[in-house]
């Protein structure tokens, strides 16, 4: 493949070029546009320029950004690079930045790139095939997603990551077990179906997917609807027939607004004659059962001789 920055430096110069680029410009790029060694050596002993990696080089004096770093990287890693990972899903809008992350590349293969620090390579022999459009070169929704899941050490990060990517719109369940089938050996592929089924019916963070696993299936709970709509907003968890809303919320709300906004909510329901449970991160995760039990004393009010099961012999769910 040719270098992707080609036409553009063709078309527009190389000035154009390194301003496009945040001031990152390559040696590869200078010696198409004309420069000879020596008056890129010039910029650099008279400190005009820093090195940003062997090869690429900062236009000015000043601090290296992280748009200035991801673009560095690409130009580093040659002209088969593209953003991948976190990287690529942060660029294509799947999942909040986080500049304190390195870079993710990926190149074919057959290709040998030396490690540089705060730069991660990978390579991959279906380099080609998984790209998305535009540039700089960087992976598909899809493909992003499934790399970050290759290097997660847990499958609570993998599904954390599905459920914010799919919340983004910018990729779907359908789409993430499309490019599943083209990744035979990827970790937790086995759990993954299951876990994009329950983001296509409505789960919407990690939070949502535990409590549907550990209190409501794990209990034998009947199922909630996911995601219902009323009043302009939606509810996390609505058991129909019970008149029973579950709110889950992993986050610490330290924002009066937002505390405002769930006793709302909270309220609009009441007005309604529904009843609200409101469950958090600790709630979900550290004591499930105790939400099971709450969960199912709301729900025999409308249906006493509902049955549930305990997960095991110390669970209080009876």
């Amino acid at each position: 493949m040719d270098w992707w920055w080609k036409r553009q430096l063709a078309d527009e110069g190389i000035a154009v070029l390194i301003h496009d680029q945040q001031q990152i410009v390559s040696r590869a790029q200078l010696q198409a546009a004309g420069w000879s060694e020596p008056q890129i050596r010039r910029h650099l002993r008279n400190r005009r320029w820093q090195i940003v990696h062997p090869g690429v080089y900062a236009t000015h004096t000043g601090p290296i950004g992280y748009d200035e770093q991801l673009l560095a990287a690409l130009l580093y890693a040659g002209p088969d690079a593209a953003w991948s990972h976190y990287t690529a899903a942060e660029q294509l809008g799947l999942l909040k930045p986080r500049h304190n992350r390195p870079v993710y590349v990926t190149i074919p293969r057959l290709r040998r790139v030396k490690a540089r620090p705060n730069l991660v390579i990978h390579r991959d022999e279906h380099w080609a095939d998984r790209l998305a459009p535009g540039i700089p070169p960087r992976r598909t929704p899809a493909d992003a997603v499934l790399d970050i899941i290759g290097i997660t050490s847990s499958l609570d990060q993998a599904a954390a990551v599905i459920a914010e990517a799919c919340q983004s719109g910018r990729v779907s369940p359908a789409g993430l077990a499309t490019a599943l089938a083209d990744r035979p050996r990827l970790r937790h592929r086995a759990s993954l179906r299951p876990i994009l089924g329950d983001v296509a019916a409505g789960s919407h963070s990690l939070l949502e997917l535990r409590y549907l696993r550990d209190v409501e299936r794990r209990h034998g709970l009947p199922a909630g609807l996911r995601q219902r709509a009323v009043d302009s907003e939606f509810t996390d968890v609505f058991y129909k027939g019970f008149d029973l809303i579950v709110e889950l919320d992993g986050r610490l709300h330290l924002v009066p607004d937002q505390r405002w906004r769930d006793l709302d909510r909270d309220n609009c329901a009441t007005l309604r004659a529904e009843s609200t449970l409101r469950y958090g991160w600790l709630d979900v995760t550290g004591r499930p059962c105790q939400a099971a039990v709450q969960v199912l004393h709301v729900l025999r009010r409308r249906q006493p001789v509902l049955t549930a099961k305990p997960c095991g012999a110390s669970c209080p769910v009876r």
